[in-house]
């Protein structure tokens, strides 16, 4: 196959599975919403497991974290942010980026945590969770 051809058909490939996941996440989204995914960075240290969640905006009464000995579920709920006060309402949508609605993410751990030592604080729009290793 011509290699050229080949570059054009995966980037058309590419180009129509950006389109796609917009309309279903756009024109859908209002009548099934899904929820949505949390960027995390998450680093096994000396002496515990240690997750970073990007949940700028979340309340912290709006999310819930699930500990099991190897295992985490955070869910939770942003809303949509929007003018409001002074600037008055929103006339027209310029740009919509920012995910908002239901939230989840499960995390699997190749070790044992110590569940009743768990420990989760928010600054500056981070979820940080720390779970200490359970001794073997």
């Amino acid at each position: 196959m011509d290699p050229i051809k080949s570059i054009k058909l995966r980037w058309l490939q590419d180009a129509l599975h950006d389109v796609s996941y917009e309309l279903s996440r756009s024109q859908f989204s209002r009548f099934a919403p899904q929820a949505w995914r949390p960027a995390i960075n998450a680093y096994r240290c000396d002496t515990c497991i240690r997750i970073c969640v990007d949940l700028a905006g979340v309340d912290r009464s709006r999310i819930d974290l699930t500990v099991e000995p190897r295992r985490l579920v955070i869910r939770g709920t942003r809303e949509l942010p929007e003018p409001s006060g002074d600037e008055g309402c929103a006339r027209q949508l310029l740009a919509m980026e920012i995910d908002y609605g239901p939230f989840e993410r499960e995390l699997t751990f190749p070790v044992d945590v110590e569940i009743d030592h768990a420990h989760a604080e928010q600054r500056n729009g981070l979820l940080w969770i720390s779970l200490p290793v359970k001794d073997s």
